[in-house]
């Protein structure tokens, strides 16, 4: 049985956890907050209770998160393991100091993968002895119900590494994708960035509210995006695909993203738009709506199961 080490037991340490040891494998989870890896367990546990209920696992809650071991310190949670999977603070200093740490304690056969939004690989891993094994695995929050991950390399990324990385996120559910090379926030990031940039053009241009803008999307485009990709709707969205897409439409969208300038997110039309969200939602009701939103992605997940490819 693959033995994972899981370090950081924030909200993604503990959501990877649960990937992991759902597929079966045996998971040391650690973080350098002492008692902080102990006390997720019960986070998870109700977290592996609503997949559950959905049946999105077919197991105990109990049986699953037996397989998932606190650990003291960072040297115990990377013994015997054949994957990393890190989850420290999105900051350079510290991701650099954790990777020298981790290919210190770690032998050369062992996979660094880091769950960062944005730092690319090449910035914490250049003066590695082993920085051949490291890697970025960014996953979408929460990974145990959104399944891509993101894998990016380095330049000096052994390509044999990003293919066993690859497998093992086959093997424990996720849908895998592999970058070609480095670029600013990956892609996913990237996709998300142009279009939260253009809904706060909209607000602040005064062209639609805040929620109708949200609405465009969860009742709009959201909808086809759940079950496929941007050039699959285009392909779809002409009698003659892509080609004849572009045809008919290639001028009208060109000359939208022509007016879609770099947004900087001023702070006037983020004050409206947070006003806005607030009317909607007291922001101390927030975690509660998250935990909705996790239920909707559960019955999605769930109906998306059932359905043919």
């Amino acid at each position: 049985m693959d033995r994972i080490a899981v370090v950081g037991a924030g909200l993604i340490g503990r959501a990877w956890s649960m990937v992991f040891a759902r597929a079966g494998m045996e998971v040391r989870l650690w973080d350098v907050v002492p008692g902080v890896a102990e006390s997720s367990l019960a986070i998870i546990r109700e977290r592996l209770a609503d997949l559950k209920a959905a049946g999105l696992v077919q197991e105990t809650p109990e049986v699953i998160a037996s397989r998932i071991t606190p650990c003291a310190t960072l040297a115990d949670c990377v013994q015997g393991v054949t994957h990393v999977q890190e989850n420290g603070p999105e900051r350079l200093g510290p991701k650099q100091d954790l990777f020298a740490e981790l290919d210190r304690l770690c032998p050369p056969e062992v996979v660094l993968a880091s769950s960062t939004s944005g730092i690319p690989a090449s910035e914490f891993t250049g003066n590695l002895p082993g920085r051949g094994r490291c890697l970025v695995a960014h996953p979408v929050n929460p990974p145990y119900l959104v399944p891509l991950v993101e894998l990016v390399g380095a330049p000096w990324t052994d390509p044999a590494v990003v293919a066993r990385t690859r497998a093992l996120m086959l093997r424990v559910g996720q849908v895998p994708v592999t970058a070609h090379k480095e670029t600013k926030g990956f892609v996913l990031n990237r996709l998300q960035a142009a279009l939260v940039a253009e809904a706060f053009r909209l607000v602040r241009d005064g062209v639609m509210s805040v929620e109708d803008v949200d609405a465009c999307v969860k009742d709009g485009l959201g909808l086809r995006w759940s079950f496929m990709g941007p050039f699959e709707t285009i392909d779809l969205n002409a009698p003659g695909g892509v080609a004849d897409y572009a045809d008919r439409f290639g001028a009208l969208m060109g000359g939208i993203t022509e007016e879609q300038t770099p947004y900087d997110y001023d702070a006037p039309t983020v004050g409206h738009v947070t006003a806005q969200r607030r009317a909607a939602l007291d922001v101390g009701k927030i975690e509660e709506r998250s935990a909705w939103r996790d239920r909707r992605l559960m019955a999605l997940v769930a109906h998306k199961r059932g359905q043919p490819g």
